[in-house]
């Protein structure tokens, strides 16, 4: 079956925005759940695309939300937990991570089934790992579990996941993961948050400085999931996602000084130091620089064992190739070339 209706939980985030601008380019149908429909308003003008405001969270309404697409796509994600009235440890903690990365995941699977949808697209994340120390990538690898078992057919058996016996029954669902390591691109929340901290401070302590990555494009990801809809090998199949060149925290770190102009001094911290500079930021009032959950996910490399996948013939972007373009607009030189160009001088 030609797949023409997609329904995207997420569509309103940094990757969903671009995947659905994607999709309605290829004249694919797109339905988007968004809690608020004026957060997804610049996607309300491509004329494939349907913004319906629901709480995913809604088992019913996704439900009736499903009916008629060929395809379901799940983008949410959170980095960070809630830690209003909170003071146990990250390790210890299951709301949002829980609700979102969990109990979400559960309630698409079982929307699926109940409304007819045979195929699904899940975003993981690279690192997640039932048994990891962090509970972000806890949260991840459970749901992953919980994917896989979507894809068997007729199965119905105990699971202990979430402490203490749950059924899970397999829909026979065709379903695809994809496991990206950071991602970048104009608007993210990794690059740009360096970009702001070293134009505030002269000298930059870093947590994890050691801490490894591949950065991967977040085109790049977009059109991995938006090749994979039709394409039956990619079926029951995980795909770690990487860009083409691994780097250390701090070599990012010194690569986005570079390109603004805001060249810092880097002051690596240790296991304890960062530990304790996570613990401290944590309790930030606004948003989350780090977490000591972030901490221990730092502990793990964030970087794929083999290269791009072959499935999806094209090749990465090498950040050096994109970055320096949004990087710039934020400074006084790239804004000064801006008025020019606009002037015709």
């Amino acid at each position: 079956m030609k797949i023409e209706r997609i329904c995207i939980l997420g569509g309103s985030g940094f990757v969903g925005t671009h995947l659905v601008s994607q999709l309605a380019a290829r004249g694919l149908q797109v339905r988007v759940l968004s809690h608020r429909r004026e957060m997804a308003k610049e996607l309300i003008l491509l004329p494939t695309v349907e913004v319906i405001e629901a709480d995913v969270h809604d088992q019913q309404e996704l439900i009736r939300h499903f009916r008629g697409m060929d395809a379901v796509i799940n983008l949410v994600g959170i980095l960070h937990e809630s830690t209003v009235g909170r003071v146990d440890l990250p390790s210890a903690r299951r709301g949002d991570f829980q609700k979102v990365h969990v109990e979400l995941p559960r309630k698409t699977i079982h929307a699926c089934g109940e409304s007819g949808v045979r195929r699904l697209l899940h975003m993981s994340a690279l690192g997640a790992n039932p048994n990891s120390r962090s509970a972000y990538q806890r949260s991840k690898g459970i749901a992953e579990a919980l994917v896989r078992e979507a894809a068997m057919h007729h199965v119905e058996h105990e699971n202990w996941y979430l402490n203490g016996p749950k059924f899970i029954h397999g829909y026979g669902l065709n379903v695809t993961i994809f496991r990206p390591s950071v991602i970048f691109g104009r608007g993210d929340s990794f690059l740009t948050m360096f970009a702001s901290l070293l134009k505030a401070f002269p000298v930059l302590p870093l947590a994890g400085a050691d801490a490894r990555f591949a950065p991967v494009h977040v085109d790049d990801v977009a059109r991995a999931f938006a090749d994979s809809l039709d394409n039956t090998a990619t079926y029951g199949q995980t795909y770690d996602l990487c860009g083409p060149r691994v780097y250390t925290l701090q070599e990012l770190v010194n690569y986005v000084g570079e390109v603004t102009g805001k060249k810092r001094s880097i002051l690596p911290l240790g296991n304890l130091l960062s530990y304790l500079q996570a613990w401290a930021l944590e309790f930030k009032p606004g948003k989350k620089l780090m977490t000591r959950d972030n901490y221990f996910a730092m502990s793990v490399d964030n970087v794929c064992g083999g290269g791009w996948p072959s499935v999806f013939g094209f090749q990465p972007s090498a950040l050096e190739a994109v970055a320096p373009e949004y990087l710039r607009a934020k400074t006084p030189r790239a804004r000064y070339e801006g008025y020019r160009e606009s002037a015709h001088r």
